[in-house]
């Protein structure tokens, strides 16, 4: 008998961007004036910040603030319980980079394409929901990127669902774990997630503090996918050259939580690990200064390169 839930595909749904949603990411997620090609669009190789799309499922094709819990509530998945979305945190995010997404949707319409890959029961602390997202050209069927992630249900377990199977692990290299190769820092402030949830993700844990005095945060925290994002700007800038066509999949497990004006400290290790078209295993951690871990088991696969503004000799 299949699990719960495993293969519910929820219904297709259009997703546009224009030129200025692309700028906006890149501002917020971190990037900086020496590089341009993500921040001013008559740069002759203006491009989209390669994670945009996982802001989509999210924004889809609104140009306007909308209801995040409604949004969020309908499509229940059959087999399961009903899920509060207002108690739900981000597990894990993996994407793949398959095709570039052009700086506007216009002139093309894509889809989002969603489906269940699992529901785990994780007992009195809570719901783990895995699903595989695709960005998608309708008209050709191409798949420009494909995202699987987990939200976790907080306190909404208990239910007698399958437990999930063990997930692989991501460390830093052994013996080199007090030495990374790169590390970035990213001084937040009080505004941080007040401006990246304009990108569309408009849940009010990020904005005001009751949602998170309720779920033992003592206040507002950051998005997950923040600290996601500006972790793959890190590791583009410091070893891809910031240029998108360096970054081929890029992942990492949400460890503990991040709160506005944070320092996000993000240690960053080269494997030497390549496969046979020379893409390199790389890992990484982010961590806010001084205390926790934030994001764990990350990894990534990039082709290296100097930074942007550093000689190659």
């Amino acid at each position: 008998m299949p699990d719960p839930g495993v293969g519910f595909e929820y219904p297709r749904a259009e997703v546009s961007w224009l030129k200025r949603d692309v700028l906006l990411f890149a501002a917020s997620i971190g990037c900086t004036a020496d590089e341009l090609h993500f921040l001013y669009e008559l740069h002759p190789q203006f491009a989209v910040f390669p994670t945009y799309s996982i802001i989509l499922p999210f924004k889809r094709t609104s140009q306007e603030v909308i209801d995040f819990y409604k949004a969020q509530e309908s499509n229940p998945i059959p087999g399961v319980p009903k899920l509060d979305s207002r108690r739900v945190l981000d597990g894990q995010r993996k994407i793949e980079f398959l095709k570039p997404l052009p700086p506007t949707s216009e002139g093309k319409t894509f889809e989002l394409r969603s489906k269940v890959l699992g529901v785990y029961d994780k007992g009195k602390s809570g719901t783990v929901v895995e699903t595989e997202q695709t960005i998608v050209d309708k008209s050709t069927d191409e798949v420009y990127t494909r995202a699987v992630g987990s939200g976790f249900f907080v306190g909404q377990g208990g239910w007698g669902g399958p437990k999930g199977p063990a997930t692989a692990s991501f460390n830093p290299p052994k013996g080199r774990e007090q030495s990374p190769d790169v590390v970035h820092v990213n001084q937040l402030n009080d505004e941080s997630a007040l401006l990246y949830r304009l990108n569309g993700d408009y849940n009010p844990l990020h904005a005001t503090p009751e949602p998170g005095q309720k779920m033992g945060f003592g206040g507002a925290i950051m998005h997950g996918l923040f600290s996601w994002n500006n972790a793959a700007h890190a590791l583009l800038k410091e070893l891809g050259g910031s240029d998108p066509a360096n970054i081929k999949e890029f992942q990492a497990r949400f460890a503990s939580p991040v709160k506005p004006a944070d320092k996000l400290v993000t240690e960053i290790w080269r494997t030497g690990d390549k496969d046979k078209d020379g893409w390199e295993e790389i890992r990484f951690i982010s961590r806010v200064e001084g205390g926790k871990v934030c994001l764990s088991n990350g990894r990534a696969l990039m082709k290296c390169s100097p930074p942007v503004g550093k000689s190659k000799l």
